[in-house]
């Protein structure tokens, strides 16, 4: 029988595929629609490729990912797992049609495999060469969706299950039969993937044998806990008696024995079933599993009596076994009741109630009298005797006195502290402990020998078939393809073993990572989420060939026929010629970036004035050695904060502009200080800086150092403010304060205090806020200018060495991403708190990635990460919520609106829920999931239907990789008093929120 002849034969296409054929075709139609359509979108929509070609270029040798082209993740586990087989990889590159291709008829077959031959080829080459990080395959799946749209197209899509498979080898075998006319044509992929058992057995008393061929070998998965077991029943289908019995000989049953197996070994691991009662398809999630190395002698024709052999010992061993287990477990589960308890334990229980000492005859004589006077007992027992009393008066109430553990609540010394025999006798004692402990020791020996015995026969029947003569045929497991989800939809991947790594590398779309069998195990065995392999590739371990490059070792660019060198090289070029647009484009902006910061620079430049310097020699300030000042006032509480009594843009009656249009004035309100109005003359005093925390700070130091100038001259009074400023500062940030009261942001030396910034950065920045020009129109400062001019003078002399102005700007940068962070929280916050779910999400979850990556710095670079993780995670469940709501209404607008949320909003963002593997994230994703596939047992209206499974893939893709994503949202303008306004009143907010809901 030849392989085309057997329609039975799996191929390498999921099983799932079968379970949903109406909506395959469908599916792949909208895979290359999809495709397409990214390609008219922007970088900001979900799915698309990232504009900047550097982030799509290969990195040194690393495998080629394949772009997922709408739902046909499937289609890159397969291929990937086939490429990395150098044998197929050499037979694809290779394959050149027939010399007489134009004399052959033009039927549909050839119509349809010649060029199908030829996209696979190209594919494989930009896999081998390209200089790009993943490739797109679309060309090779818009010919697998043309197939069904033949005439052909209303076939049962089991059919597709091994079409991929059989177009290759129809390609073969043209060229098989051009290439040995008059031999009968030997066809490479038949070779190669094709074995040969033999069915014995007898049939309704009748002998029978029949070699057969196969290609995947599909096998059970329910009710069996790893892979040799489900061989194990796959070889043998029905009882086979005794041949030799007449009273047997009308009994049924046959065995399969390989006679010969192919150099790659496929097996499918069935993992779907329909479910009756429900009317649709299952998937099973038991745990199965299966080894890195595979010895499949047992199952050979020529092994055939020794293993027959072996199997009868091993049914007489597990007989055997059962007996002991059910006598073990008599012991370990002992008692006629529900209840059942070790009988060791038992028996120890009986002897340490029989050597309790009695005290009293009743469990509850004199319990009253024990209880502390006043308390609950005593008022209790004697409410019982004497009926209802008064309510006690709220004097009385009050004195009751306060539960205290380990003291109050102990029992009193004299009472047992468990249960005794009221009645026994010395010698009756004796005896029973002499039983009891004889029985005990007898139990615990007998326990011990059924384990023992249960072990041995466990470790027996796993060496079973250890012996070398059972070792002969090694398959090394190449490639496991998994599936997560359900069974109507979900998202595959593939596990490949790397030889020369040696490693395990996964397979995941455009992504293409380094793994471990740790990992592979997790995703891989199932009983785990809803992940579990469904289809395992086996090579023969004695066949190099397979994996190993033989003769002339090539590599890259070497291995490529020449018609395919040239396609790679003008792909290649192409490619190289877009991240040189890029360059250019980038550069080009660069330019204009500094030619307009160079523009401003110069327009500063030239409207500053000169200032004098004090008549005094100033030298270099330093923090640490300052000249001590032990007249320091103590910290001030709650700290001076500028509080507008006005928002961001205030109204006319609290900003009032005078007729000059050159001058206005603002109220400046500070806490225990008084209410300032202030001049601001437009294009000079800058009156938002001057009304931060930290600058109000600057004005009262210097305010309080205005004795000192008097006395000894501005830079006595340099050093005495800014010492005050410095501890003030210093105080907060050694302050355990409510969250809600951050002072990191009002104060950036409290930041740069609590992340232990270098004292030179935090001497730059102090001696940058007294040296502000703003100051000089404060009426507090102004007459003490001396003061700024002192801070200028010191910061000139600041050497270029002694502060690296990099490493000061990274400082400052990263405060100035703390503070965006801030905002996008606080909105976040503000906007769940107002159930306006879709606008809350991309600040939340901009907030938390911004919020992780200040984190890697250190621990008070930012804010709560569990926090932010609560609410982000929330957001998406309630979207999730609405959008579900949406589509059970079954009424449009609401079912489109509520998909659109999916599909834009929640599906994008589920990555980054599965990158970090965290418990409460993954239970939400899994939650997510299963609202929507419960709608796949539902009646639906058939839009309704056709809708759901063009979205559920999306949903159920697995992929971590984080694709090209919103850009983020706009920041609002606050003011950092605003911030902190807003900040301390959403986490107050937060703060009366128990526990359990957050």
């Amino acid at each position: 029988m030849s392989p085309q002849d057997n329609r039975a034969l799996p191929g390498f296409i999921p099983s799932i595929l079968f379970l949903f054929p109406s909506c395959f075709s469908r599916v792949l139609e909208a895979s290359i629609a999809e495709n397409k359509a990214s390609l008219k979108r922007t970088h900001t929509e979900v799915w698309s490729d990232s504009p900047n070609p550097h982030d799509r270029k290969r990195i040194d040798n690393c495998p080629v990912g394949l772009k997922n082209v709408g739902n046909t993740c499937w289609f890159s586990a397969v291929i990937q797992s086939l490429f990395n087989l150098l044998e197929f990889q050499r037979l694809v590159l290779n394959y050149s049609p027939p010399a007489r291709v134009h004399d052959l008829p033009r039927n549909q077959k050839e119509h349809r495999n010649l060029p199908f031959m030829q996209e696979l080829r190209n594919l494989f080459s930009l896999m081998v060469g390209s200089k790009r990080k993943y490739v797109d395959p679309s060309r090779a799946v818009e010919i697998l969706k043309d197939a069904f749209k033949s005439s052909e197209s209303q076939q049962d899509v089991s059919e597709f299950t091994h079409k991929l498979l059989d177009w290759l080898e129809d390609a073969f075998q043209m060229k098989a039969e051009e290439d040995r006319e008059g031999e009968k044509p030997k066809n490479p992929m038949v070779e190669l993937f094709y074995g040969r058992f033999l069915a014995v057995g007898v049939h309704e008393g009748k002998k029978f044998e029949n070699t057969e061929m196969f290609g995947q070998y599909p096998l059970q998965v329910n009710g069996f806990k790893d892979l040799h077991e489900c061989l194990e029943a796959a070889m043998i289908e029905g009882e086979i008696e005794s041949l030799h019995s007449a009273e047997n000989s009308a009994r049924s049953g046959q065995e399969h024995w390989f006679t010969e197996l192919p150099p790659v070994l496929t097996f499918e691991l069935s993992r779907f079933e329909f479910n009756q009662a429900l009317g649709r398809p299952e998937k099973i999630h038991n745990k199965l599993e299966f080894p890195s190395m595979l010895y499949m002698d047992r199952y050979m024709d020529r092994n055939r009596e020794i293993t027959r052999i072996k199997r009868e010992e091993i049914r007489r061993l597990k007989e055997h076994l059962t007996l002991l287990q059910q006598r073990l477990e008599r012991y370990l589960s002992y008692g006629s009741g529900p209840k059942r308890f070790p009988l060791a334990d038992v028996l120890q229980y009986a002897m340490e109630f029989a050597s309790s000492k009695p005290v009293c005859t009743s469990p509850v004589e004199d319990i009253d009298t024990s209880a502390p006077p006043g308390g609950t007992t005593g008022q209790q027992l004697s409410g019982l005797a004497s009926g209802p009393a008064t309510a006690p008066s709220a004097a009385q109430q009050q004195r009751v006195p306060i539960h205290k553990p380990f003291t109050q609540s102990r029992l009193p010394p004299d009472l047992p502290m468990h249960p005794a025999p009221r009645h026994i006798t010395e010698e009756e004692l004796r005896v029973l402990e002499g039983c009891l402990h004889r029985w005990r020791s007898e139990v615990e020996n007998d326990t011990r020998d059924l384990q023992g015995s249960i072990t041995r026969i466990h470790r027996t029947i796993e060496l079973m078939y250890s012996d070398k003569s059972m070792m002969q045929v090694p398959y090394r497991l190449h490639a496991v393809l998994v599936h997560e989800g359900q069974a109507n939809a979900g998202h595959y991947w593939a596990y490949i073993y790397d030889p020369h790594q040696r490693c395990w590398m996964k397979y995941n779309d455009i992504s293409v990572t380094k793994s471990s069998w740790e990992e592979l195990v997790r995703d891989s065995f199932g009983g785990y989420r809803n992940a579990s392999a469904y289809c395992l590739m086996y090579i023969n371990d004695k066949k190099p060939f397979l994996t190993e490059e033989t003769g002339q070792i090539l590599s890259g660019m070497d291995k490529l026929p020449p018609d395919l060198k040239q396609y790679v090289k003008e792909d290649n070029e192409q490619f190289d010629k877009e991240i040189e647009e890029w360059d250019i484009m980038q550069a080009r902006k660069a330019q204009q970036e500094k030619l307009a910061l160079a523009t401003a620079a110069a327009a500063a430049a030239s409207t500053a004035s000169s200032t004098s310097t004090s008549s005094s020699s100033p030298q270099p300030m330093s923090i640490e050695s300052s000249p001590p000042d032990n007249s320091l006032p103590p910290p001030i509480s709650p700290e001076p904060e500028v509080q507008m009594n006005t928002p961001v843009t205030p109204p006319p009656d609290l900003v009032t502009e005078d007729e000059s249009p050159g001058q206005r004035t603002v109220e400046v309100a500070i806490p225990n200080v008084g209410t300032f109005v202030i001049e601001s003359e437009e294009g000079g005093y800058d009156d938002e800086a001057m009304m931060t925390p930290d600058m109000q700070g600057v004005i009262m130091a210097i305010g309080k150092s205005s004795s000192v100038y008097e006395k000894n001259g501005p830079e006595a009074a340099f050093f005495k403010a800014i010492k005050m400023e410095y501890g003030r500062l210093l105080r907060f940030a050694q302050e355990d304060t409510p969250v809600e009261n951050d002072y990191r942001l009002q104060h950036i030396i409290v930041y740069f205090i609590q992340n232990q910034a270098p004292k030179k950065i935090l001497e730059r920045t102090l001696l940058t806020q007294f040296a502000d020009r703003n100051l000089a129109f404060d009426e507090r400062c102004s007459p003490h200018s001396s003061i700024m001019n002192v801070a200028r003078a010191k910061l000139d002399l600041i050497k270029p060495e002694e502060v690296n102005m990099d490493e000061y700007e990274i400082w400052h940068q990263d405060y100035r991403n703390f503070r965006e962070t801030t905002i996008l929280m606080v909105t976040g916050l503000e906007l769940f708190q107002k159930t306006k779910y879709v606008d809350a999400l991309m600040y939340l979850i901009y907030a938390y990635q911004y919020n992780k990556e200040l984190l890697l710095k250190g621990l008070y670079r930012g804010h709560d990460e569990e926090l932010l993780g609560h609410y982000r995670r929330e957001c998406l469940l309630k979207l999730n919520e609405q959008a579900a709501a949406m589509f059970e209404s079954g009424e449009e607008p609401e079912v489109t609106t509520g998909l659109g949320i999916m599909n834009e909003l929640v599906v994008p963002c589920i990555p980054l829920l599965l990158v970090h593997d965290a418990v409460r994230d993954l239970l939400a994703v899994e939650d997510m999931r299963n609202r929507w596939c419960s709608y796949l047992g539902q009646e639906m209206e058939s839009n309704l239907q056709e809708k759901l499974t063009d979205f559920l893939p999306k949903l159920l893709d697995c992929s971590t990789e984080i694709k090209s994503f919103h850009d983020p949202p706009k920041l609002p303008t606050y003011s950092t008093l605003e911030l902190c306004e807003r900040f301390s009143r959403i986490m107050a907010a937060l703060g009366r929120v128990p526990t359990e809901g957050r």
